[in-house]
């Protein structure tokens, strides 16, 4: 087995990935395989941290992401909300959130409220 250090280059990167491939249905948990997947999962991902950064999503990119995710269409979205002009309106950002989208969007959804408050450009 490899001894794994902290992942600085894209060489060392790629490289991690292959072995995480192999060893991502080969291994038991508690076992020597085990801790080494565990610990390339851990090295992988600080290193995508630092060279892959996901920017945040506007609360719409968000609910248009987990809309895609669950499988729920505008018209599911609408019935939802209660309001279908105003439900496609906010998907366009021709308007803004309310509070009670906010609140159901959430509870169905599961995007976090502090990414749904958050403050978005409306489209001209």
């Amino acid at each position: 087995m490899k001894t794994w250090k902290i992942i600085k280059t894209e060489t060392e990167y790629k490289n991690a990935l292959i072995r995480f491939g192999e060893l991502i249905n080969n291994v038991e948990p508690n076992t020597p395989g085990g801790d080494e997947f565990e610990l390339l999962a851990l090295l992988i991902e600080n290193y995508e941290k630092q060279h892959f950064p996901v920017l945040p999503l506007d609360p719409i990119d968000a609910i248009m992401c987990s809309m895609e995710d669950m499988n729920i269409s505008q018209k599911d979205l609408a019935d939802l909300l209660g309001d279908k002009g105003n439900t496609s309106k906010v998907l366009k950002k021709k308007r803004k959130l309310s509070l009670e989208m906010i609140r159901k969007i959430n509870e169905v959804l599961k995007i976090p409220i502090d990414i749904l408050t958050k403050d978005y450009d409306l489209a001209l």
